[in-house]
């Protein structure tokens, strides 16, 4: 696969700004949760100060002028990478937001349902919201309260986990490995920790 990364001044050589007058569209995406956050235009100065910076800049085609993201809300957009699309006429800026994207107060000028919430997303949610309400009669809210049991049940899932993948029974390491994963999400958040910090510290290791 090309990688069309953006990483210098010198590689904006290779995007074409003749299309729309000296601009693109670039759209801002949460790398973290896949979020789409909004969708801006930058000149290739725009695009020169954000990757010096590190902090998202566009054009505003209406006030006809430069512009950092949050520079008066706080709101700003770090951002981890830029990509061009194939045709060069678009860019994709993978980005992590500091509050709301939106200048309604919103996270993203999508909506809600424009989310990509995944399996992980949810799980993680409903184990916060466990952290929170500690419903009685909820096992997660039994683990959360108890250290003793969290501790033992990782152990114990953890072994089992062994057991499968040691006579090659590819049906039960699949559960037990989703078991122990939900036991390592819960005790991550008994210590206030989402899966987010999880998933970047997988990031890290992933490059």
């Amino acid at each position: 696969m090309t990688d069309r990364t953006l990483r210098s001044p010198d590689d904006l050589n290779s995007l074409d700004f003749d299309k729309l007058d000296g601009l693109l569209p670039v759209v801002a995406q949460d790398a973290n949760s896949g979020d789409v956050l909004m969708v801006a235009f930058a000149d290739r100065e725009a695009l020169e100060a954000t990757l010096r910076t590190g902090e998202a800049h566009f054009w505003s085609r209406s006030r006809k002028a430069r512009w950092k993201k949050g520079e008066t809300s706080g709101n700003t957009l770090s951002v981890v990478s830029l990509h061009a699309d194939c045709d060069a006429d678009t860019v994709l800026a993978l980005v992590t937001p500091a509050g709301p994207s939106c200048h309604t107060g919103e996270s993203t000028c999508f909506g809600e349902g424009a989310s990509p919430q995944g399996t992980l997303e949810r799980l993680d949610a409903t184990l916060a919201l466990r952290a929170v309400e500690r419903p009685p009669s909820s096992y997660t809210t039994r683990l959360l309260d108890d250290t003793n049991l969290r501790l033992k049940k990782l152990g114990e899932e953890c072994a089992e986990l062994v057991a499968a993948l040691a006579t090659k029974d590819g049906g039960r390491a699949t559960e037990e490995s989703a078991d122990l994963f939900y036991h390592i999400l819960v005790g991550l958040r008994a210590e206030g920790i989402g899966a987010d910090a999880l998933l970047s510290e997988l990031d890290k290791r992933a490059n």
